[in-house]
């Protein structure tokens, strides 16, 4: 897979996010326009300046999930489809997740998932498909539901289910449906509908579980890309230290990272559904305090070097509801490239992680489920 750098993330066409007077105007339309024409060029002796020929954000991630985001998408798109055919961009979806707990793993739902995904992205084919948040799924293999997971590739390998030797066992009905449900995506891969399967969630220790059980049973072949969220973020950075093995022991082709905000959670208005807990969310309020209007810039920053430099060009999926979201991040992602501003912006960076750590969650993880 060839992935931009950023990819543009379409929950933000929810009512999670937006009023439906936001979703049915012309605003997604034009946002996607210059998401997709926003090009990168290198100018001057400014060799720093990354340059990918006629390529804009031309990565687009949803799901059904999102109430009417793939809707909303597939319109915009096709409107500006004389200028941007569908050869230009990827759309990346999701299935089995279709509520708050309303989850069908079963091929059949997952089949028709992916028919209706293809109907209303006015596509007929897939570029990923992903099973969606796969943790309420699968079986519980976990000491503890919250908290910082890092002993997972440790101390606490066995209670996690990642004890070499253990890769292929299948813990429960949940597991199996896993299974059931990916063996059905990968049909729909050699139908092609869809160019590439994957799975997506919350816990990082069950992503690398449910990959390597994935990996170790027949046909014997890795997931082709993951998708993590909320996890390479200046509140939690342990996916840096679960990529690796991911990459190595899972044989993930492709990783995805998303939610450099942590879902609102680095922002001034955290939406009032947020999963972290009351004390988290105190913590992460009284940053806005410290640096008003600055901290969303700051999480940004912080995700895309930690993307670009560390973890071989991961791609960053960031969620725009606006025109004037998509220059703000982009504007970010240049100046990062051209190495502007970067001591400053590692000093602050640095304070934000010790406010966390000194409020005992830096690197901790909401439970999910």
């Amino acid at each position: 897979m060839r992935l931009p750098a950023i990819v543009f993330g379409a929950a933000s066409f929810s009512n999670s996010y937006n009023t439906d007077d936001h979703l049915y105007g012309e605003t997604p339309r034009e946002t996607i326009r210059l998401a997709l024409r926003r090009v990168f060029q290198r100018t001057g002796r400014d060799t720093n300046f990354h340059f990918v020929p006629r390529c804009g954000i031309r990565a687009f991630d949803t799901s059904i999930f999102y109430g009417p985001s793939e809707e909303v998408l597939g319109n915009a798109l096709r409107a500006l489809g004389e200028e941007f055919p569908r050869s230009h961009y990827q759309l990346m979806t999701k299935c089995g997740r279709f509520g708050a707990s309303d989850f069908d793993y079963s091929p059949t739902r997952i089949r028709s998932s992916v028919e209706n995904s293809l109907r209303r992205l006015q596509t007929d084919y897939l570029d990923t498909v992903y099973l969606h948040d796969i943790e309420f799924v699968c079986t519980q293999v976990t000491p503890r539901q919250s908290g910082n997971h890092l002993t997972a590739l440790a101390d606490e390998k066995v209670e996690y289910g990642l004890a070499a030797g253990d890769e292929g066992r299948v813990r429960g009905d949940g597991d199996q449906t896993i299974l059931d449900a990916f063996a059905e995506l990968r049909k729909l891969k050699n139908e092609g509908k869809v160019k590439h399967v994957g799975i997506t969630g919350y816990p990082l220790p069950t992503l690398l579980r449910i990959a390597l059980l994935i990996l170790h049973t027949a046909p014997y072949q890795p997931v082709d890309v993951i998708l993590s969220y909320s996890h390479l973020s200046l509140q939690n950075a342990t996916f840096s230290r679960f990529a690796p093995l991911l990459h190595e022991r899972a044989k993930i082709g492709q990783l995805l990272t998303a939610s450099p905000m942590s879902m609102g959670l680095l922002t001034a208005s955290p939406p009032p559904w947020h999963p972290a807990p009351p004390e988290l969310k105190a913590a992460a309020s009284q940053l806005q305090d410290m640096w008003p209007s600055r901290l969303p810039n700051l999480a940004l920053g912080y995700s895309i070097r930690n993307t670009g430099v560390a973890h071989g060009n991961v791609p960053l999926v960031v969620g725009f509801s606006n025109p004037e979201e998509v220059r703000e991040s982009m504007d970010v992602w240049l100046e990062l490239q051209r190495g502007l501003g970067n001591d400053e912006r590692k000093k602050v960076e640095e304070e934000v992680r010790i406010h966390f750590r000194k409020t005992g969650f830096l690197d901790w993880s909401w439970a999910s489920p």
